[in-house]
C-alpha cells in the first residue's frame, strides 16, 4: 500500500510535467530574408551604396534649389566602381532624375570609366520621363563625344526612350550616331522608328526610314511580328 501511495504522490508527478514542457519547447529562428538589403539589377546594394543614396536624397531635401546644386557627398566619392554604378541605377529606378544625373557625371570623371551605352539609356530614360529637355540635350552632347562599341540593342532602347518623350531631333541624331559607330540597324530599329515617327505625325521622316529599311531588308511590311517580340524580350 505504501508503494502504491508513493507511485501517485504529487512529488513524483511534478518532474514529469516539467519534463513534458521541456520536450514540447520549440526553438525558432528569425527569417534572415527579412533583413536583406534593397536589390539593384541582380545584386545587393552594399551598406555604403545605401548610405550614399540616402545622403544624396537628404542633401536634396535640405533646400538646395536643384539637385544639380547638391554638393557631392564624400560617401559617393569613396565608393568602389560597382557601388557607384549601383547608386546611379538605384536613383534612376526611384525616379530621382537630377540626382541620378549628378552621379552619372561623377562616374564619367572616374579613372575606371568606360563608355557604356546602357548607362546612357538609363539616364536618358529617367530624364525624359520627367520632361527635362535641357538635361537630355546635355547628356546626348556627352554621348556624341564618346567612342562606343557597337551595340544595336542598346541603341534600340535609346531610340525608343527618346521617341516616347517626343524628342524627334535627338532621336534622329542618335540614329545617325548608331550607324556612325557601326551599330547596324536591325528590323526592330526600323519598326521602332517608323511607328514612333508616325505616331508623332512625322510622316516624311517615317517615309525616309521606310525607304532605308527596304534597301537593307527588302519589303519592310513583310517583317514578322514574332521576330520583333523576340528582340524585345532579349532587350
Amino acid at each position: 500500500m505504501l508503494a502504491s501511495a508513493a507511485t501517485f504522490s504529487p512529488l513524483r508527478l511534478a518532474p514529469t510535467r516539467a519534463s513534458a514542457r521541456r520536450s514540447a519547447a520549440v526553438i525558432t529562428m528569425r527569417d534572415r530574408s527579412k533583413n536583406r538589403k534593397p536589390t539593384q539589377r541582380g545584386r545587393y546594394l552594399s551598406t555604403e551604396a545605401i548610405q550614399a543614396v540616402q545622403s544624396l536624397k537628404r542633401a536634396a531635401l535640405r533646400g538646395a534649389p536643384s539637385a544639380a546644386a547638391v554638393p557631392v557627398e564624400p560617401k559617393l566619392r569613396r565608393l568602389l566602381k560597382a557601388d557607384m554604378v549601383a547608386v546611379f541605377r538605384e536613383l534612376a529606378a526611384q525616379g530621382e532624375a537630377l540626382l541620378a544625373l549628378q552621379v552619372f557625371e561623377e562616374i564619367r570623371k572616374e579613372h575606371w570609366y568606360k563608355p557604356r551605352l546602357l548607362l546612357y539609356v538609363d539616364i536618358v530614360t529617367v530624364l525624359a520621363s520627367k520632361g527635362l529637355r535641357s538635361e537630355v540635350d546635355k547628356v546626348c552632347s556627352y554621348l556624341k563625344k564618346e567612342q562606343l562599341e557597337p551595340d544595336t540593342t542598346g541603341f534600340n532602347m535609346l531610340l525608343k526612350a527618346l521617341l516616347d518623350a517626343e524628342f524627334i531631333q535627338l532621336t534622329m541624331d542618335c540614329f545617325c550616331l548608331m550607324k556612325l559607330w557601326d551599330s547596324d540597324p536591325d528590323r526592330l530599329t526600323y519598326r521602332t522608328l517608323v511607328k514612333g515617327l508616325e505616331s508623332l505625325g512625322e510622316m516624311d521622316l517615317s517615309s525616309d526610314i521606310k525607304s532605308e529599311a527596304q534597301n537593307d531588308y527588302g519589303d519592310y511590311l513583310d517583317f514578322p511580328v514574332e521576330e520583333e517580340m523576340v528582340d524585345t524580350c532579349t532587350k
